[in-house]
């Protein structure tokens, strides 16, 4: 066997691989370095670069639009998650139980989160409650005059948060696969010593699950931060700015005819901070409320 052929063998692993690698440096990790070079730049798309500057990080706190952009993803952000996983873990609770037809309940309640991606469901969430949409004629038909969901500013944001939580099926998936492995015998012990189902729940089910909604509270945060779809295709950020979240800024300012690409990067990275912060929070907070049972199952 000569060099050539030792080496192929040695380093076979190397060449399924490469593929990926070379595909994670131009598409991945070339943006990444090359957007934080641009977030200190005013580059435009078509003029290039003209100055130097770190006005684009100034403006993220000191412009007004790109301050309320920032305080509305934070609001997105701080409404979604907790409904979601609070929708998705009593769900989950109540599908753990042995009910009839419970199989297709867990279908029926999986499937709007494989479909909560898709440009499609924005569309029909638009058509659905938009003025003079289904939802409203329904209303009507029952004397209740419908509100103005996508055109009122104080129902716009909590409609788009509504789309997001409604498709809570992946993270139920996860909770009810966490219920499973909760030891039955635990609650035969607490129904003896007369505890309720409500007690069982925040004394037994919640501590022993606590990883997991730890994993689910990390996993929606991100989904939160980085959501687009909703407010671009339902609202296309209004009325009045009232749904424009940052995601949506960086889209507007990249792509959306201004072209600014230094400003959109500065405002992805000062978002990518933010939610490191959090998640940084997150995994430092666990350690006073993430049960974790040691090797013997204690």
């Amino acid at each position: 066997m000569n060099k050539t052929q030792r080496f192929l063998r040695d380093n076979i692993g190397f060449f399924f691989v490469l593929p990926w690698l070379i595909g994670f440096l131009i598409f991945k990790a070339y943006p990444f370095v090359s957007s934080l070079y641009y977030s200190f730049t005013d580059y435009d798309l078509f003029k290039g670069i003209s100055k130097y500057t770190f006005e684009n990080y100034v403006n993220v706190f000191a412009n007004k639009q790109e301050r309320t952009a920032l305080i509305i993803t934070f609001k997105y952000a701080f409404m979604t998650v907790p409904l979601k996983l609070v929708s998705a873990l009593f769900i989950a609770y109540i599908l753990n139980f042995k009910i009839k037809g419970v199989n297709f309940f867990r279908t029926a309640y999986y499937i709007p989160s494989i479909l909560g991606g898709s440009v499609a469901i924005a569309v029909l969430w638009r058509a659905l409650f938009k003025d003079g949409g289904l939802i409203a004629m329904i209303l009507g038909r029952i004397g209740i005059e419908s509100p103005k969901f996508f055109t009122d500013n104080n129902w716009a944001l909590f409609m788009v948060c509504l789309l997001r939580v409604w498709q809570f099926g992946s993270a139920m998936v996860i909770f009810l696969a966490a219920l499973k492995g909760v030891p039955t015998e635990l609650y035969e012990s607490a129904a003896i010593d007369g505890a309720g189902k409500w007690r069982q729940f925040f004394k037994i089910t919640v501590p022993l699950i606590t990883p997991v909604i730890f994993y689910n509270l990390i996993t929606q945060l991100v989904a939160a931060f980085q959501e687009f779809n909703g407010p671009f295709i339902i609202t296309k950020g209004g009325p009045r700015g009232s749904t424009t979240l940052m995601s949506l800024l960086v889209y507007n300012n990249a792509f959306g005819g201004a072209y600014k690409m230094g400003k959109a990067s500065a405002q992805a990275w000062v978002l990518f901070v933010i939610l490191v912060i959090f998640t940084a929070i997150s995994f430092w907070s666990q350690k006073h409320w993430v049960y974790y049972a040691d090797e013997d199952g204690r």
